[in-house]
């Protein structure tokens, strides 16, 4: 009889052994629940109205040649890339780190930055007249405003989601005139990449209708 009732209580005491680690388990558990709730949620990437303001200002700084606040937008590590068109050549686009950009912004120095649609000719300028003559054609500070999108596309291939993957861009469109049949339209664009939580400038590209 006494084998039989140590039996039982040995039974038992491994039962309830049983729940008790259970319950600490479950215990456990909601509290890991808890605390992973607890912990905030990482904020999304900059919204288009971060962007948007900070497209206003390189606008801005573009159109007073104000070269110091333009360096601040610039990619500390990768620095800025200047497009000439839509379609995007890497190895032959003028590429300046910031550094390079502050030292050359004020001098004359010429720079080549590409060759013109159809004559081929370089374009040879300094910083401050490429600016001007070209990037800063027209005020895009009076443009149509685009978040990651084309409002406008040439014959010329665009190949900016291709060179520049999983970016923000922003664009801004100014239409043609009913004088040379909307053909003398102008895009400029901003390409985007985020380091640090911070979002800094790696390309200024143009955009027009080419032959």
């Amino acid at each position: 009889m006494k084998p039989f009732i140590y039996s039982f209580l040995f039974l038992s005491l491994i039962s309830c052994q049983k729940e008790a680690k259970t319950e600490v388990l479950t215990a456990n558990q909601s509290t890991a629940k808890d605390t992973i709730s607890a912990i905030p949620k990482i904020p999304e990437k900059r919204t288009e109205k971060s962007l948007k303001d900070k497209n206003d200002e390189i606008l801005e700084a573009l159109k007073t040649q104000d070269f110091d606040k333009f360096a601040t937008f610039i990619h500390p590590q990768k620095g800025v890339t200047f497009s000439m068109y839509a379609y995007i050549q890497p190895k032959k686009d003028k590429h300046f780190t910031k550094e390079e950009f502050l030292k050359y912004a004020p001098s004359n120095i010429k720079f080549t930055w590409g060759e013109k649609d159809g004559s081929g000719d370089l374009l040879q300028l300094s910083i401050q007249n490429y600016f001007a003559k070209w990037v800063f054609k027209k005020d895009f500070t009076n443009s149509e405003y685009a978040f990651n999108s084309f409002a406008r596309s040439g014959n010329s291939l665009n190949n900016l989601k291709e060179i520049y993957p999983n970016t923000q861009f922003t664009e801004n469109y100014i239409p043609g005139t009913a004088e040379f049949a909307e053909m003398d339209w102008n895009v400029l664009r901003f390409v985007f990449e985020e380091i640090a939580g911070k979002t800094y400038l790696v390309a200024v590209i143009n955009d027009e209708w080419t032959t």
